[in-house]
């Protein structure tokens, strides 16, 4: 009898503000529907399009207070003058179905989770420094100061990327070739994990 895939891990993607992780996990999980996500809870306000619920839950300070005392989250952290989380209740119910979990967080939440959760494949999604700046600046709603201090933070961030299993480099226009390279390496981890 040939071993199933073990499909019931958390995939958990990182890397610099810019790097394009949230377009190139959007794009796996349109091409595998066996790939499930959990909505980010954030403090800041949410950027044009983003939809409450759907791409993050924004809280308030008070309300991500409580979140804290009640033991919701899975790793929290402050990032960028706000508080970011995962939320402990949607993962734990997406794996006991069985499902592979796509988390996106910063790095800092990434060291977080390889050591909470069970063997997670950690991947580092980055891009050309010069690609970072001019998404940054892209992005409607961030000043100057906070693009500057998001390349400064980047450049830290790029030092930890030895010790994720996978880096994936996203280039420009090269979206669907990151996506791609996200879905061929949870496809080894299943592989593996089902010998």
């Amino acid at each position: 009898m040939t071993p199933q895939p073990d499909t019931a891990f958390v995939v958990v993607v990182s890397g610099p503000s810019g790097a394009g992780k949230d377009t190139v996990i959007q794009h796996a999980l349109a091409r595998d529907p066996s790939l499930a996500t959990v909505a980010t809870v954030k403090t800041r306000p949410p950027r044009p399009g983003e939809i409450d619920g759907v791409h993050q839950l924004f809280l308030t300070e008070d309300e991500f207070d409580d979140w804290l005392a009640a033991d919701r989250f899975l790793e929290h952290a402050q990032v960028y003058n706000h508080r970011s989380g995962v939320p402990r209740a949607a993962v734990e119910e997406l794996l006991a179905a069985g499902r592979t979990v796509v988390l996106r967080t910063d790095v800092q939440g990434a060291q977080t989770l390889k050591q909470r959760l069970a063997a997670p494949l950690l991947v580092f999604v980055t891009a050309p420094s010069d690609a970072l700046a001019r998404r940054m600046r892209a992005r409607a709603g961030d000043s100057e100061q906070e693009i500057a201090e998001r390349l400064k933070f980047a450049e830290s961030e790029m030092a930890e990327a030895d010790w994720f299993d996978v880096v994936i480099v996203n280039d420009d226009h090269q979206q669907l070739d990151a996506a791609e390279a996200l879905l061929q390496a949870i496809h080894h981890e299943r592989v593996i994990r089902a010998l």
